[in-house]
């Protein structure tokens, strides 16, 4: 990491890469998790729909998200594992890291649902929240319109805000309202291809898709190896996890 980008991060808790990958590497990697939505959504039970389709979008069923693709997927774990990639997880967490959780979110066009404020170290609850950091790569232009990040500038320097899950959704863990109305969110726009990287203490969101174009990417969520995870909020399956170096 650029001594500038490491400026930037400790200040803001989050800086971005453009150009990591290729746009032919980004469209071969929507091509794969495309069918495995696919096959995800036909053996989807009934009790999990809910959860999995995108609210946002009346229209047809689309999935919003699916979980741990670097552990279901070969070609997510080339992404996971890429020296480009590993090299910046390094340069701020150090060397030695695995991944712990993975996510593909989908924002499809039209209205894919926003996510609400949250930080990542309340869900994961490491001992060390330093050694935590998410490589959010960019499928797709990632813009204003079509639901980007937000972050609260400097929030990873406060202590992690306890979270609450409305009534009807127990995983959709958040920050409350009167809580996340006190940071100033700014957006985060990342171009196909790029990375956005973020400490885990960071308060981030994701707004609405207004346009007529996806915004897909993955998240990955890296930690040091010899990090532990002493207070995770959500049940996390340990034979998941991935040992990159």
């Amino acid at each position: 990491m650029a001594g500038i980008e490491k400026a930037i991060y400790e200040k803001a808790g989050h800086f971005t890469v453009p150009g990591v990958f290729s746009a032919a590497e980004m469209d071969a990697a929507v091509e794969d998790i495309g069918r495995w939505g696919e096959e995800f959504l036909r053996e989807l039970p009934a009790v999990q729909r809910r959860w999995y389709l995108d609210a946002g979008v009346k229209a047809r069923e689309v999935l919003r998200k699916l979980d741990n693709p670097h552990h279901h997927r070969e070609s997510m774990r080339r992404l996971a594992r890429d020296p480009r990639l590993v090299a910046l997880v390094e340069s701020v967490i150090g060397s030695g890291v695995s991944v712990y959780f993975s996510q593909i979110f989908f924002k499809p066009p039209e209205g894919g649902g926003p996510k609400p404020p949250h930080q990542d170290n309340f869900y994961f609850g490491p001992r060390d929240p330093e050694a935590l950091i998410t490589a959010w790569i960019a499928f797709d232009d990632a813009t204003v319109e079509n639901g980007c990040l937000y972050f609260g500038e400097g929030t990873h320097r406060a202590p992690v805000i306890p979270h609450l899950a409305p009534p009807d959704e127990p995983f959709n863990l958040q920050v409350p309202a009167a809580m996340a109305a006190k940071a100033a969110m700014t957006p985060a726009p990342v171009p196909k291809g790029g990375v956005s990287f973020h400490h885990g203490g960071v308060l981030h969101q994701s707004g609405t898709n207004h346009s007529q174009r996806w915004r897909r990417a993955c998240a990955l969520h890296y930690v040091s190896n010899d990090n532990a995870f002493l207070r995770p909020a959500l049940p996390y399956d340990e034979k998941m996890f991935l040992r990159v170096t």
